[in-house]
């Protein structure tokens, strides 16, 4: 008898874990001014009017956008990459427009061939999507963020985050020179995520050593070459692009046209008007620098009040959050936020070393984050 047994791939990912919080956000749903939901990344500022007349411009497009990107957004993502982080050497053929970089990172262990039992890296500390993307491709994940840990093993994929989400930490050009150099002698893809490239709160310095986030491809960290490694770049939180759906991918060609053939075959294309409105963010530089602007400023503000209510804050060097700890399990820390009103991510989200910090977001308004400062100069002052 033939057998009908199928992966019920719902089973094999782990719990969504925000819905963990759901008691923490009753409770501070109760406060009687009402919730500050500092537990996600969702922008709150409104998109660019440059940006919004590119997408209306271009509404009444009817027909099928191409999966690979108008040539003109192919030729902003080249130029903008070059201009703002310093990546030399990419043509358009090794760029890819992708629909939000979740479902990207989501489905890239599985585009690009990672067989069942085969190994992703992940970091130890790490964006809950790697380990789902390991997982849909049937892969074994391993939390790691010494190469030397990984012994004689050769995994087939490596990711890594800088700056980092959960902990907002930034890794300098030697340590990435490291991770090239480990795949190059190996034969393994690294996919870098650096969808917080743009929002490093270090010194702005040339050099990557000082908090100034770098790229995997940065000629200092690649020497030009970019083979086997994969930048991930999303628009959603430094030009507020979260519901357009706005991603890119850019690095190896060969890889590149391996994922379009396999994205065009299966009709994933980023939608023609939100083709137009990227190429408007990417050419702005000026909404870019003032959304980060308004970041830098809740974070000094937001950071104060963290520390002064008895909280450390640990790395943060880039990103949108403050990795923050009172020396307890995240879960009292988040409790304890809760009855002020504020809802935090606890940090075993991203892994067991987090077991001990919160994740506290800066993607509230100014209102929000000044009345936030306040209860907790209030409530654990």
């Amino acid at each position: 008898m033939p057998s009908h047994t199928r992966r019920t791939l719902s089973t094999e990912l782990p719990d969504f874990p925000w819905d963990s919080l759901a008691g923490a956000k009753t409770t501070a749903s109760a406060h009687p001014d009402g919730i500050i939901d500092l537990s996600v990344g969702t922008p709150v500022d409104e998109v660019a009017p440059s940006i919004q007349l590119a997408l209306a411009e271009n509404a009444a497009a009817p027909g099928y956008p191409q999966t690979v990107g108008t040539p003109e957004l192919r030729e902003a993502i080249v130029s903008a990459v070059a201009r703002r982080f310093g990546v030399t050497g990419v043509g358009q053929d090794a760029v890819l427009p992708v629909v939000g970089t979740k479902e990207a990172i989501a489905w890239l262990p599985f585009l690009l061939g990672v067989l069942p039992g085969q190994t992703v890296v992940i970091p130890e500390l790490a964006y809950p999507t790697y380990e789902v993307g390991a997982r849909l491709a049937g892969a074994t994940v391993l939390r790691s963020d010494s190469l030397l840990a990984l012994g004689p093993e050769s995994p087939t994929l490596i990711f890594i985050n800088s700056p980092a989400n959960p902990h907002g930490k930034v890794l300098g050009v030697e340590h990435l020179r490291k991770v090239v150099e480990f795949a190059r002698e190996r034969d393994v893809v690294v996919v870098s995520d650096e969808c917080y490239l743009g929002l490093g709160w270090g010194t702005d310095g040339a050099d990557g050593a000082d908090g100034a986030p770098v790229s995997i491809l940065d000629p200092r960290v690649c020497d030009g070459d970019h083979t086997n490694l994969i930048a991930v770049h999303s628009l959603s939180k430094t030009s507020n692009l979260a519901s357009y759906r706005s991603g890119f991918l850019v690095g190896d060609r060969a890889l590149i046209a391996e994922l379009l053939s396999v994205r065009k075959n299966a009709g994933l294309m980023m939608p023609g008007p939100i083709q137009a409105a990227s190429v408007a963010a990417l050419e702005d530089d000026g909404q870019e620098i003032l959304q980060k602007d308004r970041y830098r400023k809740r974070r000094e503000l937001l950071s104060a009040a963290v520390e002064a209510a008895g909280l450390r804050i640990d790395d943060s060097e880039g990103g949108l959050y403050l990795w923050a700890t009172e020396g307890r399990p995240c879960r009292e820390t988040v409790d304890r936020l809760a009855e002020l009103g504020i809802l935090v991510a606890p940090g075993d989200f991203y892994g067991p070393s987090g077991a001990e910090h919160v994740r506290i977001g800066l993607t509230a308004t100014d209102m929000q984050i000044v009345t936030a400062a306040r209860r907790l100069a209030a409530g654990l002052g």
